[in-house]
């Protein structure tokens, strides 16, 4: 279906996740008003941990954007302040300190974000988070140590070592987009090949930004807008929205200054930094 052409007959108001606990989508969105909390649960420092951080910082992105408050916490075992670097470098929103102000604020519901097989306490939905693995390591690497707690610093199914952290964070906007591209449900394996890739797809959109930016200003079309929203409501289906800037981008007939309106609406969910370039000469 083109970008621009009929309205879907039917478009999600309310975001809706998948809740692993019950197999059955339930609304993101309390249905009194109040906080939102999410707690993101990384058992270690690796890439399915990498993953989870993303999840939560797209669940909280597109609650915002359809008006909810929300409150997130960070909760990991080990390697807690080496996450909050990682998160920070991937564009990740901050994690908060407390777990317990947010109920002083009004929480109505909350929500928990972890890896698959993860034993998690407490109710309330939890969004599953498939493995994500490095999948070539670097020359030179080798077996980690223990950490202090006596358990290795990446979890065995992810056989990486520490220098795979930073060569994986090298260009966090290509990781981020790498991660986007895999449906949250299936595994997803990183190689140099899928981190060059995604550098260059992102590359080129931020070239295009650019030009269009150049055009005069045109509102997103409301079936682009309508798109965009049905697919990130209907369990954060990331690989979807790329999908419609793909097809925006291909559009024929469709003005340049609507193009940049919907890629730099799309990016308050994606925080790739796809106006990065406005303003350069290419």
């Amino acid at each position: 279906m083109p970008a621009y052409g009929r309205p879907p007959a039917y478009a999600r108001a309310v975001l809706h996740i998948l809740d692993a606990r019950t197999g059955e989508p339930v609304p993101a969105a309390p249905a009194r008003r109040g906080l939102t909390r999410i707690e993101a649960r990384a058992s270690g420092l690796d890439p399915t941990a990498l993953r989870v951080l993303l999840t939560a910082d797209l669940l909280v992105r597109a609650l915002e954007l359809g008006g909810t408050p929300v409150w997130t916490i960070l909760s990991a075992p080990r390697r807690h302040a080496e996450l909050r670097t990682a998160a920070t470098a991937l564009s990740i929103r901050p994690f908060e300190d407390g777990h317990d102000l947010a109920s002083g604020l009004g929480e109505a519901q909350a929500i928990q974000v972890a890896a698959e097989g993860t034993d998690v306490p407490g109710g309330g939905p939890v969004v599953e988070v498939a493995p994500a693995e490095w999948t070539q390591l670097p020359a030179g690497t080798h077996a980690p140590e223990p950490d202090t707690t006596g358990h290795p610093p990446w979890p065995a199914a992810h056989p990486a070592t520490p220098p795979v952290l930073p060569a994986l964070l090298a260009d966090p906007a290509a990781l981020r987009l790498a991660l986007l591209s895999v449906p949250r449900g299936e595994p997803a394996r990183l190689d140099p090949d899928a981190l060059e890739a995604a550098a260059g797809r992102l590359a080129r959109w931020r070239r295009a930004v650019a030009g269009w930016a150049r055009q005069p200003s045109r509102p997103v079309p409301d079936t682009v807008r309508a798109r965009l929203r049905s697919a990130w409501e209907d369990d954060l289906d990331l690989p979807a929205v790329l999908d419609v800037l793909r097809d925006v981008a291909d559009a024929p007939g469709l003005p340049d200054g609507a193009r940049f309106e919907t890629y730099v609406y799309a990016d308050r969910l994606l925080a790739l930094d796809l106006a990065r370039d406005l303003g350069s000469l290419a």
